[in-house]
């Protein structure tokens, strides 16, 4: 546990044992602010959305200014339940207002597991009850909440920040879970992120939807986007600064904190991919505009192709370039530069005198940066993956049985 990773002030969280897991540990994770919360979130745009995500967008519709807690439970998605899973959300919301004394409309819910099966409602009450009883602050209850979100993850993914916002030190802390099914057109997976930060609704949603962009839609994993996407945020003000405004200088200074939260995060899944033995940043630069350089960039890092010649430590860069092509942008060919970190493979759209022995060596390397130059413009993205291993396919394979 790293006991530098802890919740902000007013905020105490658990995770707890609950058997909804059919391979057991903690699978029910609550957090509670003391004080209410401004809360912004960030959905799946999969049109096949799970009933906590259609939850929690009605809640932070009517409600966004007055959160106080978030309950999810792993095991089960809730998805493709029909009326039941709906029923099943708003008793989960209820069982949690009831035992915290809170209004059922200030709970959100977030659920993550298997499709198409109904929560085990008797189990989820039992874990409700006793996370209560084991809330507490500090890095115990955050890091066990970060268990227990755990499906195919190997291990938790935690982080925290400190920024001054004027004269006032505030800490934003989040975790996330995720390491198969990522290719996210919003968020990724799971994700919680709290502030004790002062933030009005406005500042928090715009705050969120510009980091999301820059962490959680630059990761993919294997090209395929969840039923239940959602990254949450809450701030419940208790480091006492002016609630901070959009467009001033102290939103850019508290959008960049929670840009490098969610950075890490992000990253982190990345590196625990299913199966994964390589994690690998796609930079493309010299685009006309941030959407042109993360399109080509998100067409590089999902094709399979190129994830297996990374896991083989193949050099073979024409499938970087093939992917950079179909990725529905345009560019002139003559003009392209592509890197295996620091070596050089193409200039001006040509193969350089490069070893082959060099490049099969980076490859072989736990870590790689491919970055590919279009010598169009300023703008630039990143984009964060894997490689495609054996396993990958053999936890795919047999996932609910």
């Amino acid at each position: 546990m790293d006991e530098n990773i802890v919740l902000p002030a007013g905020f105490r969280a658990a995770g707890v044992a609950a058997g909804i897991k059919k391979r057991g540990g903690l699978d029910v994770a609550l957090l509670v602010s003391d004080a209410p919360c401004v809360a912004a979130g960030v959905f799946t745009r999969n049109q096949i959305k799970a009933a906590p995500v259609r939850w929690d967008q009605a809640a932070l519709a009517h409600n966004a200014h007055a959160m106080r807690a978030v309950v999810i439970n792993s095991g089960c998605a809730n998805a493709v339940t029909g009326a039941q899973g709906e029923a099943d959300t708003a008793d989960t919301a209820l069982a949690v207002a009831e035992a915290c004394d809170v209004a059922p409309t200030a709970v959100l819910v977030m659920s993550t597991g298997v499709i198409g099966q109904p929560l085990p409602m008797p189990k989820l009450h039992t874990g409700i009850t006793a996370a209560v009883a084991a809330l507490q602050g500090g890095a115990e209850g955050w890091n066990a909440a970060a268990h227990a979100i755990m499906t195919t993850d190997t291990r938790p993914k935690l982080a925290t920040k400190h920024c001054m916002i004027g004269a006032t030190a505030i800490m934003i802390s989040g975790i996330c879970k995720g390491a198969g099914m990522i290719h996210p057109d919003m968020a990724t997976m799971l994700a919680l992120v709290c502030t004790d930060a002062a933030v009005s609704v406005e500042a928090l949603q715009a705050a969120l939807g510009w980091a999301t962009d820059r962490s959680f839609n630059a990761v993919t994993i294997d090209g395929d986007s969840s039923t239940n996407d959602t990254v949450l945020v809450l701030a419940n003000g208790v480091a006492g600064n002016a609630a901070i405004q959009a467009d001033t200088p102290e939103f850019a200074v508290f959008q960049v904190a929670l840009t490098a939260v969610m950075s890490d995060l992000a990253q982190q899944i990345a590196r625990d991919g299913e199966g994964a033995t390589k994690f690998a940043t796609i930079r493309v630069t010299g685009a006309l505009a941030f959407a042109d350089a993360q399109r080509i960039a998100k067409t590089i890092a999902t094709s399979p192709l190129v994830k297996t010649a990374l896991f083989g430590a193949d050099a073979n860069w024409g499938r970087v370039l093939a992917a950079a092509g179909r990725a529905g942008v345009m560019l002139d060919p003559t003009r392209l530069a592509l890197w295996f970190d620091a070596l050089q493979l193409v200039a001006e759209g040509a193969p350089t005198d490069y070893s082959e022995a060099d490049a099969h060596a980076t490859l072989t390397k736990a870590e790689v940066v491919i970055t590919l130059d279009l010598g169009l413009g300023t703008a630039e993205a990143t984009v964060w993956t894997c490689d495609f291993s054996h396993d990958y396919v053999s936890i795919n394979a047999d996932y609910r049985t």
